[in-house]
């Protein structure tokens, strides 16, 4: 598969009241749904590349700019991920898909899985790339090595009330960039202006941050749906360069049938810098019958 940047008008783009508030989808292909959910500080772009070969091998691929991202509403509650995941469950059903197939990225992966415990009827099959799960995964220590804290030091920051955006606000570029550069390791396969444009966007610092402000709720309800096993097959995916074996780990006492997979020479952002390598776990992944 060679190398290309579809472009925004490659998509169908579509925007759905999904209680009073407009959610915005990109949309490609016709068969089977497949749900995308992006992570941060990304939107339904990171997902270019894999909607086209979903929609090349028959699916209808749907990426959505969650709510407080992208061309979404920015309301003012409602992001912890049993909130988030029955907007998504509620667009899906508007579009017309009673039963549909998930892949989540970054904090995508943390709604992801809340959509397939809370809605198991209607997720097929799961797929998760790299992030762990606040509820799943241990805490980190506050004394984790600088390696390991240039994956997690944004986690606390981010929580904070009003202290980033005041820091960041007009900066959005230099905060952001800091980010693709250190958690990329195919950096110039990675479509930063495209995100700095949407978080510098009024509201977008705010419904960025607000994912991380509701972790204590995600982590209370996280502790619940670990109770029950997704009994949907799940794939977990990590990059040599970034999270490597740890979706993997969160999801084993959380998924009965998993399978692991990571990626070698390849940064976080897995979706952009390795979708060819991405791709080729995920179709055949899509494709199972059992």
């Amino acid at each position: 598969m060679t190398h290309q940047n579809p472009s925004f008008e490659a998509f169908a783009h579509q925007y759905v009241l999904v209680d009073g508030h407009r959610i915005h989808c990109a949309t490609a292909g016709t068969g089977t749904p497949v749900l995308l959910i992006p992570g941060w500080p990304q939107t339904w772009y990171t997902w270019r590349h894999v909607m086209a070969a979903l929609a090349q091998a028959g699916y209808m691929a749907i990426a959505v700019d969650p709510p407080g991202t992208g061309d979404s509403d920015r309301p003012a509650s409602g992001y912890d991920t049993g909130a988030i995941a029955a907007t998504l469950h509620q667009l899906m059903t508007q579009l017309g898909h009673a039963r549909y197939q998930v892949v989540g990225h970054d904090i995508g992966m943390w709604v992801a899985y809340a959509l397939a415990s809370d809605f198991p009827a209607a997720v097929s099959r799961l797929a998760l790339t790299e992030a762990v799960i606040p509820g799943l995964a241990p805490a980190p220590t506050i004394f984790a090595p600088p390696q390991e804290n240039i994956f997690l030091w944004h986690f606390m920051f981010n929580q904070l009330h009003d202290l980033p955006e005041t820091l960041i606000a007009g900066r959005e570029k230099a905060y952001l960039t800091f980010m693709f550069d250190k958690w990329s390791h195919r950096r110039d396969r990675v479509a930063a202006e495209v995100y700095i444009d949407a978080y510098a966007a009024p509201g977008g610092l705010r419904g960025g941050f607000a994912y991380y402000r509701a972790i204590p709720e995600t982590i209370r309800q996280n502790t619940l749906r670990a109770k029950r096993m997704l009994e949907m097959p799940t794939l977990a995916i990590g990059a040599e360069h970034a999270t490597r074996d740890a979706p993997l780990i969160t999801m084993r006492e959380n998924a009965r049938d998993l399978r692991g997979a990571i990626i070698a020479d390849c940064g976080h952002f897995v979706t952009e810098e390795c979708h060819e390598a991405f791709l080729e776990h995920l179709l055949p992944f899509l494709s199972r019958q059992g």
